[in-house]
């Protein structure tokens, strides 16, 4: 049949470009950088290979699509951070001050969100749904961190209870926006006044 491959003649198809860990987490990490400064409405894959000197095939090895990619990136962006907030409170030994470790360090990690960001972040469902749950796992994680101070006596039970109930709320409020429309905070900026608010109430904090 005229036009089919020869008889013997290997039939070659497209393949990816294929990147090792180590080159991955490299790509990432700067991709990364790029989209917290600027967002990723507004950045082509095209802009990103020239910037990151790098050929458009190798960013498609990590993900197929640029949405792919941004979603691989937000993804990260929530990894490293919270491997890195958990490594400092693993290193506070007062389980009292570990709440304010926790919520310095969410608010440190989004402070290095632009508005840009910040902004296309919550509008793009996939993205959105990714700090959803990364704002609910942080409430649960203040509630452990609560709950073991009650167990070693730093916070009545009651007290312990009442205040993961409103830091629940709280961190919601910071991921809906309603906090921040009423406060004029920033996202990094709230996380760690609640963790101020906390520790401390409304009297100035001691060293």
């Amino acid at each position: 049949m005229r036009g089919g491959p020869r008889q013997g003649t290997e039939i070659r198809t497209p393949r990816k470009r294929r990147v090792d860990t180590d080159r991955r987490e490299e790509l990432l990490a700067r991709v990364e950088e790029i989209v917290l400064a600027e967002g990723f409405t507004s950045v082509t894959v095209e802009e990103l290979s020239q910037r990151l000197r790098c050929s458009k095939a190798t960013l498609y090895s990590i993900a197929s699509t640029k949405e792919q990619l941004v979603v691989s990136t937000v993804r990260h962006f929530f990894a490293t951070a919270a491997a890195t907030i958990e490594e400092a409170v693993s290193a506070e030994p007062d389980s009292r001050k570990r709440i304010k470790t926790y919520l310095d360090g969410v608010g440190s990690a989004m402070r290095r969100n632009s508005p840009a960001f910040y902004d296309d972040m919550v509008s793009y469902g996939p993205t959105a749904e990714i700090y959803r749950r990364n704002t609910a796992s942080a409430a649960t994680r203040v509630r452990e961190l609560i709950d073991d101070g009650v167990g070693k006596g730093h916070f009545r039970a009651t007290d312990g209870l009442l205040a993961a109930q409103v830091v629940a709320l709280a961190i919601d409020g910071v991921q809906s926006g309603v906090v921040l429309e009423a406060t004029g905070l920033s996202p990094g900026d709230a996380f760690a006044e609640l963790g101020d608010l906390l520790l401390y109430g409304l009297t100035h904090a001691s060293g």
